[in-house]
Parts: C-alpha cells; structure tokens; sequence
C-alpha cells in the first residue's frame, strides 16, 4: 500500500485489516508513535526525506536519518525497505550514503 501524507491516524488500520506493507512519507510522521502502532507487524516500505535528507550537502546528514528509522522500526518481525525518490535537488553522495548506510547496520 502506498499513501503521501500524514496517515499515523490509519497505521491501526492497516495492520488489522493484515496490510503486510506500507510505503509513506515517514519523515512527516511521529517515528515513535509508528513503532508503537505497527512495529513488528508489517514493513515499513518507508522512504527517506527528500526534501530535507535526501538534498543535503553532508550525507552525514542521511546516516543519522537511517541509523533513527532503523533504530525506531525494523523489528525481524516487519521490517523496512530501503528506498527513496531521487528527484530533483537530491545530492548523489547524499543517496549513496543512504544506502551505504542500511548496508552497514544490516551487516551486509
């Protein structure tokens, strides 16, 4: 399932209804509020932040945003897809750290 926008509201929702994944803007939602409604109850097909992460100069920036949504939603249970948008005013060292990233704390 794919929704823009804030929809903590239906998170809920979704998980009784057995969505197994979700694809939403996690960036304009409450982190720990998702955690607390479907951690671990289905994936979160989560997107990193293109309008803040995802165009910033230091690609630190997109490591501490992967370590904080790691850190708050993959359960084995559920778990994350690593993904995002490349659109415009995405940096490439940027995107690639994304990816480094998740490859590091998957012990890949």
């Amino acid at each position: 399932m794919h929704s823009d926008g804030h929809i903590t509201e239906i998170y809920p929702d979704l998980v009784e209804i057995g969505i197994d994944a979700v694809n939403s803007q996690l960036a304009c939602m409450d982190i720990d509020e998702l955690a607390r409604i479907a951690k671990g109850k289905l994936t979160f097909w989560g997107e990193i932040d293109r309008q803040h992460v995802l165009c910033a100069d230091d690609p630190d920036v997109a490591r501490r945003e992967v370590r904080r949504i790691a850190q708050a939603l993959y359960d084995p249970s559920g778990g994350i897809i690593a993904q995002f948008e490349f659109g415009a005013g995405a940096r490439p060292a940027t995107a690639a750290a994304v990816f480094e990233e998740w490859d590091s704390i998957s012990g890949r």
